[in-house]
C-alpha cells in the first residue's frame, strides 16, 4: 500500500535551495568559494532576489555557507570530510563502482527506513519532485539522481555511509550520466520505469520498512547496472600469471 502523505508543492524558494545545495555537497562549489552574485544567481535561477536570499538564509542556518561583510557568500567546510576513491577510467570501474554500491547503499537504505525523520523525508522527496520535473521534460537530472541517494544516505544517521557516497560522487556521476542517456533513448517509458523505482524506495522508508527499502535500492541498482551494460557484464575475476604464479587482474576494458 502507498503511504498517504499531503501532497506538497516544491515552492521557488525550496528548489533554489535544494539545487544550491546539491552544487555545495556535490563539489560544484568547493570549499571556501564565493559563490556567484545574488544577481547572477537570481537570473540563472529566473527568480526574484527575495525568493534567492530565503534559500542563501536557510543555507546560511544550515551552516553551509557563511558570508562576508561587503563580500557575498562563501561556502563553509563539511564537517565530514570525504576520503578519495582512484577516478573512473574504464568500464571495469563503473562496474566496480556499482558492486561497491549495492552493498553500501543498501544497506545505507535500510537503515534510513529506521531512522530516517520529517526533515530528511521532505529533502528526500524534493529531489523526487526535480527528478519528477526532468521526466515530465523528458530529461535525466544527474544532480538531483545524486542528491536522491545522498538524501538517503544521511538519513541512515551514519557519517562514515554519508561520506562515503560523497568521495564517490564523481564515480557515481560518469555511471548517471551514461545512464540518464541510455534511458532518455527509451524514450517515456523508461524514464517512468525509473521514476518509479525511486519513488517505490522513498516509499519504503517513509512507511519504515526497512527490509522492502533494502531490496528496492538493490534491484534499483542492479536495473541501473544492467541498462548500462546490457545484461552482459565484464569478467573481473583474477587471472594467475604464466611467469610466476601471482595473481594479476583482468578487466576486459
Amino acid at each position: 500500500m502507498k503511504p498517504e502523505r499531503t501532497k506538497r508543492r516544491t515552492t521557488l524558494t525550496d528548489h533554489v535551495y535544494h539545487v544550491l545545495y546539491s552544487r555545495i555537497i556535490n563539489g560544484d562549489y568547493p570549499t571556501n568559494q564565493k559563490l556567484p552574485p545574488e544577481t547572477v544567481l537570481a537570473a540563472d535561477f529566473d527568480v526574484s532576489r527575495p525568493v534567492l536570499r530565503a534559500a542563501l538564509e536557510r543555507l546560511r542556518q544550515e551552516d553551509m555557507i557563511y558570508s562576508r561583510q561587503g563580500a557575498g557568500s562563501f561556502v563553509r567546510a563539511h564537517k565530514t570530510m570525504p576520503v578519495g576513491y582512484a577516478r573512473v577510467e574504464t568500464l571495469a570501474d563503473i562496474q566496480r563502482c556499482y558492486e561497491f554500491r549495492l552493498n553500501l547503499e543498501t544497506e545505507a537504505c535500510a537503515l534510513a527506513a529506521q531512522r530516517r525523520n520529517s526533515e530528511i523525508l521532505e529533502e528526500i522527496e524534493m529531489s523526487l519532485d526535480l527528478l519528477r520535473s526532468a521526466m515530465e521534460s523528458q530529461q535525466h537530472r544527474e544532480d538531483a539522481d545524486f542528491a536522491f541517494h545522498h538524501g538517503i544516505t544521511k538519513a541512515s544517521n551514519n557519517h562514515y555511509f554519508d561520506a562515503s557516497l560523497r568521495a564517490l560522487r564523481e564515480q557515481i556521476n560518469v555511471g548517471m550520466t551514461l545512464h540518464g542517456n541510455a534511458i532518455i533513448t527509451e524514450g517515456p517509458t523508461g524514464l517512468a520505469s525509473v521514476l518509479e523505482e525511486h519513488k517505490a524506495i522513498f516509499d519504503a522508508i517513509h512507511l519504515q520498512k526497512p527490509e522492502e527499502a533494502r531490496g528496492l535500492m538493490r534491484m534499483h541498482l542492479e536495473h541501473s547496472r544492467d541498462r548500462l551494460f546490457g545484461g552482459g557484464l565484464l569478467d573481473l575475476r583474477m587471472k594467475e600469471s604464466p611467469t610466476n604464479g601471482s595473481e594479476t587482474k583482468t578487466d576486459g576494458a
